[in-house]
């Protein structure tokens, strides 16, 4: 919806010594005395009565377009030093047991892992958000995005064996390290989830790993009631994020709050507000109005 405004709506102010003098400041004009005049009485308050319009027009025109219309068509935050983060996600056959809720037992660690990183995505307004999953293989399911929304319903979209019933971890990490090796943004981190050992990659951890050291990035590694210890822990100490482990539903929210508070966004949110002016519209009525007004008067 457009929203229709004044900008110096304050300015409508000048309004009042106008009616104040309309009133009280009476011009002075010399008096002649002639009788028999009634005509000419009735077409001087007719042309008076049309002249005192113009001039309450072109004044309340003028104060209008001074005090400039607009149209507020978009609000716009542009941000100028967020956080660029890659959910990485495993989508393999092994999420889909059960008990990971202890207050839903039938849900199984996937669909609890989607409803915990939708709320991670909720908080995260000033970063843009990329989503990687893995299974045989892995898959840019979205590139870097401000769009919260739209990256919820891709999540939302997602399920256990998008990609195969395995395990390509190592795979994955390069698939982010390829969405953020040309990030600007002064902080780039991966926020690597998975139950198992990697049974699937084919390109080798030591490769990855210098990539994510050549490009600064920063990878926050949470196993799901794994025995993955090694390799994920070693995966955060090498890019100097931190591992975590996850037994449960709440140790997993506990876990993305303890990330959300360790990766605080340091940016300045500009406001951009796109208007639409209207100013000349009352302007332009009021210099004809105006001229039509100094016509009368020299002809009078």
């Amino acid at each position: 919806m457009y929203n229709f405004s004044f900008e110096y709506p304050y300015l409508f102010l000048l309004l009042i010594p106008f009616l104040f003098c309309f009133i009280y400041c009476k011009a002075k004009e010399s008096s002649y005395f002639m009788p028999h005049l009634n005509l000419l009485n009735e077409s001087t308050k007719k042309s008076t009565l049309l002249i005192n319009l113009l001039k309450y027009l072109t004044v309340i025109l003028a104060i209008t377009a001074l005090a400039s219309p607009v149209k507020i068509k978009n609000t716009q935050f542009i941000n100028s030093d967020g956080i660029d983060i890659v959910l990485n996600l495993d989508t393999s056959d092994s999420m889909k047991q059960r008990g990971f809720n202890k207050f839903d037992l039938q849900e199984n660690r996937f669909d609890v892992v989607k409803e915990l990183a939708s709320d991670f995505i909720d908080k995260r307004i000033n970063d843009n958000i990329a989503l990687v999953v893995f299974g045989n293989s892995s898959l840019i399911a979205s590139t870097l995005s401000f769009d919260k929304q739209a990256q919820k319903e891709i999540l939302n979209y997602l399920d256990i064996g998008i990609v195969g019933p395995r395990t390509a971890l190592i795979d994955s990490l390069a698939s982010s390290v390829k969405i953020l090796k040309n990030s600007k943004s002064k902080s780039k981190i991966i926020i690597l989830l998975s139950d198992g050992e990697d049974t699937s990659s084919q390109i080798p951890f030591n490769i990855v790993l210098k990539l994510l050291k050549k490009y600064n990035i920063k990878v926050y590694t949470i196993a799901i009631q794994s025995q993955n210890r090694y390799i994920l822990n070693k995966i955060a100490k090498e890019t100097n994020g931190k591992y975590f482990n996850a037994n449960s539903k709440e140790d997993l929210q506990n876990v993305y709050k303890q990330i959300n508070e360790l990766e605080k966004s340091k940016l300045k949110k500009n406001k951009v507000v796109l208007k639409e002016y209207y100013y000349f519209y009352p302007l332009f009525i009021a210099t004809i109005i105006l001229i039509l007004l100094i016509y009368l008067k020299n002809k009078e």
